[in-house]
Order: C-alpha cells, then structure tokens, then sequence
C-alpha cells in the first residue's frame, strides 16, 4: 500500500519535519509540488501553533502533517545543570558571557491535551509523532478528528510496538537521517542502522504501510526504497536550502561548505542523539558527551554562546542539523525539488 492507497495523495512522499529550520512556508510549497509537506509542531506554543494552521488552511489544498514529540520531560537537576556549564565555561569566558546567566533555551514541548484540542480543531490529514507515541486516550482523540497516525521507528522492535498499539503508518528512519533519532525503546545509537538495512526488516516485520526516511536525496533513492518495499518515502535535508526553508545564514554557509560532508550524532545541543554537521563544540567535547544534561534540558546553557557565535555569522555553538546524504539539498523551490525527487516534471 501506498500513500495514494492510504489517504489519496499525488506522490508518495512526505517532507520530514525540521524544527527550528522551517514552518509552515515549507509544507505548504511541499504540498503544492505533489507532496505532503509537514510542520513540526513540538517547538511552538499555543498562540504561534494556531498562527501556523491557519496559513495552512488558508493556502494548502492538499494534505499535510502535523508532528509532535512524545517525550517526558525531566525533572530539573541542579547539579547536572551546574556541572554542564562548569564544561562551557571556557567558552563563556571566550564570549564574555556570565556563567549564571538564566537563559531558556529553545522549548521542546511533549504532545498533551491542549496540542491535541487545537489539532482536532484544525482536522488535518496525518498526525506524526517523534520518541513514540502520546497516552492512548490522546490517540483516540487526534483519531478521532479524523487524522492518520504515523511515528518513528529506528529499530525493528521500535516498529512492531508502534504496529501493535495501532498506527496508521511506520516511519523507518535510519541512521544516516538528520536532526534528532526518533529512538525511545533504547538510547543507545549502537542499536541505529542505516535506512537500507532497516526498511526491509521493518517492512517484513509489520502489517501496515512503511515510510523510508534517512539519507534520500534523489529519484534514485526514491526508487531504491520504493523496491525495497517502501510505501512512501520520507525527505528533509534535501529541502534545507530550499528559498521556503527557515535554515539560518549559518545553517545555510555550513551545508555550503566543504565540511558538510562530515556529520555525527550529537547529544551536545538538546540532551539527545541527533545529527548535525561536525562543529567546533562537537569536535572539542566530543559529539555524544554524558555531561549534557537529559533532553531537552541541554539547550538552556547553550543559548548565549549560540546567539554570540551567531551574531558574527558562526555556527560553532548551532545545531547544524543534516543527514549523511547532502548531494540532493539544492538552492531551488521545494515544489519543483518535490517533483524531482519523484522524477516527475
């Protein structure tokens, strides 16, 4: 089965939802290509959340997603959070930044009651989630509106339990995929396997449609994974130079550069593996460090290096989120990629 098949889309393939690197400009050029275009949900409040659908509304005329993070956040920890800033403090010293300063990093907000009224509210066609799903009586909700629900599997077993709890769709995101693992049975990224491995073993595994995420960025990988038994595929880097794109110049003068090519997974920026383009911060602490503190809790002491480095155009202290496969990201609109990528005109 296919996307055509589960709902009636043109193309079976869905943009990836990049939080911090785009809103809803993206999804809805996506969907006019072809495409189900996606607006990541998780770092919006309320008030910008509402301000978001009714763009869409207004504009798109085909399908969208919505996606959520499911995650729990934890408690605060005084000392974890003094022993993390304790390891920046060469780095405050170097931007002048005083360590105690009380900065709230980028909010990260798991999927509650409140997200789901305004999403049964806005009726869209799919409902993604990150790091599992919600409590069952908020998947009756959003199901209820009328919404398809996929999530994110990084492992086999990842992918059979979100089955067994009634999923509409599986997203089998492999290694190489940019921006944070969608892992939530285990953290531990030596369980993380490339896309090509994982698609036939998930597909095998499940009785619902598969959606093939993580280093795609041509017609030829699209190809690959709808013969491996694909349903759809799912793209995001591909889309980060895109003019509809909310990459910062940062974001945009690294995927430019030579270094590009060097990504790893990183707990550094929010307290949970994600990949990023290598950068001075990852290199120097190294990318995957059990300092930074839980997710999301990691970013707060961050953000005063950020916004210095990137006030003089830097990205050493930025999530430079990318994949492995960065050939396909092009300076064109997403429409015309989005048919591209399916080898359409």
């Amino acid at each position: 089965m296919n996307l055509h098949a589960l709902l009636g889309t043109e193309l079976p393939l869905i943009q990836a939802p990049m939080a911090g690197s785009q809103a809803s400009a993206l999804a809805l050029a996506v969907c006019a290509g072809g495409g189900v275009g996606s607006l990541p949900c998780a770092m919006l409040g309320a008030d910008a959340l509402r301000a978001e659908l009714a763009l869409l509304q207004a504009a798109a005329t085909r399908p969208f997603n919505l996606n959520f993070f499911c995650h729990r956040n934890p408690p605060p920890d005084d000392a974890a959070e003094q022993a993390w800033r304790a390891l920046l403090s060469p780095y405050y010293a170097e931007f002048g930044v005083d360590p105690a300063q009380a900065v709230a990093g980028a909010a990260r907000r798991p999927f509650d009651a409140d997200m789901a009224d305004i999403v049964c509210a806005c009726r869209p066609a799919f409902v993604s989630f990150h790091f599992g799903l919600p409590e069952p009586g908020l998947m009756a909700k959003v199901r209820s509106c009328g919404a398809k629900i996929l999530s994110s599997a990084t492992t086999v077993a990842e992918a059979r339990w979100l089955a067994a709890r009634g999923v509409d769709a599986v997203i089998a995101q492999g290694a190489e995929a940019g921006g944070h693992r969608g892992m939530f049975l285990d953290e531990n990224p030596a369980t993380q396997v490339g896309t090509f491995a994982l698609l036939p073993q998930v597909v095998a595994a499940v009785d619902v449609p598969v959606i093939a995420a993580g280093g795609i960025a041509d017609a030829r990988g699209v190809a690959a994974a709808l013969a491996l038994g694909a349903a759809a595929v799912q793209v995001g880097s591909a889309y980060l130079l895109c003019p509809e794109s909310a990459a910062s110049a940062v974001h945009r003068a690294a995927l430019k550069s030579d270094g590009a090519g060097v990504t790893a997974l990183t707990n550094l920026f929010s307290g949970r593996p994600a990949r990023g383009i290598v950068n001075r911060l990852m290199r120097e602490l190294g990318p995957l460090n059990t300092a930074a503190p839980r997710f999301p809790l990691a970013a707060a002491a961050l953000a005063p290096l950020r916004a210095r480095a990137e006030a003089a155009g830097c990205g050493d202290f930025s999530p430079l989120w990318a994949g492995q496969n960065l050939s396909g990201c092009k300076e064109i609109p997403a429409a015309q990629l989005t048919r591209a990528l399916m080898g359409v005109a």
